[in-house]
This record gives structure tokens, sequence and C-alpha cells, in this order.
């Protein structure tokens, strides 16, 4: 496993409820929709639902789900890494959260020097399964 820094990583509490998502769904896929700090939800698609264009920008992958976001919101996000929690509540209309009384969260946190530095330039567009 590489030691590079994750840009989005998620909680345990998240992880599990990617794993009964995929149990139900398959596989999934995230898009950061809106927000521009913590507070903000993720939405979760299955995998192939919701199309990413050539300017969405990767993030990584939670679980093996990819995680993309437009890239002028990157813009406000890009010096900072995502923690995806789940909480009580609704999740977004088409998210796949939606109706569980769970929803995902975006949490942040800003990266040190040391680490931008040692990040690798986020990739734009879809990723190859």
């Amino acid at each position: 496993m590489s030691d590079a820094i994750a840009r989005v990583t998620a909680t345990p509490a998240a992880r599990e409820m990617l794993a009964t998502l995929r149990a139900r769904h398959g596989p999934l896929m995230f898009f950061q929709s809106g927000g521009c700090c913590d507070g903000s939800a993720p939405m979760c698609y299955a995998a192939g639902e919701f199309a990413i264009s050539d300017t969405d920008v990767f993030l990584g992958e939670l679980e093996g789900a990819p995680f993309y976001m437009g890239s002028e919101q990157f813009a406000y996000w890009e010096h900072t890494q995502l923690l995806i929690d789940v909480v009580d509540g609704n999740g977004g209309m088409f998210s796949l959260d939606n109706g569980t009384g769970r929803r995902f969260l975006t949490r942040s946190r800003l990266f040190t020097d040391e680490e931008l530095a040692q990040l690798a330039p986020a990739s734009r567009g879809p990723v190859e399964a």
C-alpha cells in the first residue's frame, strides 16, 4: 500500500454504511454535490448512475467507490482532506443513503504544508475501472 496522503477518507461508520449500500446496490460512486465547507453532503450513487465530465476532479476511492467533485468546487477544497462520516438524518434526494435514517456528511481538515508538498496532483474526468 502506498504512503501517499489521501485527499478523501472515511470513518468506520461511513465504511459500514458503504458496505450496507454496496450489498443492496452493487458498486458505488460519490460526487460531492454543492457546499464549500464542513457539513456538506456527498451524494452516493450506484456506479455509472451519475455522469462524470472531463472537468470533474477524481479525489480518490472509499472502499473501492470513486469520489469526485466539480472543478470549480475543488478550488475551494483543494487544500483540505475530506473525511466522510455518517450522521442521523435524511440523505440527498437522489443519494442512496436517503431513506436509511442516516446520511453521509463531509468533514474536513487543512493539509499541513508538508502534506501539500506530498500530494499527487488531482486527476480530472472519469477513472478507468
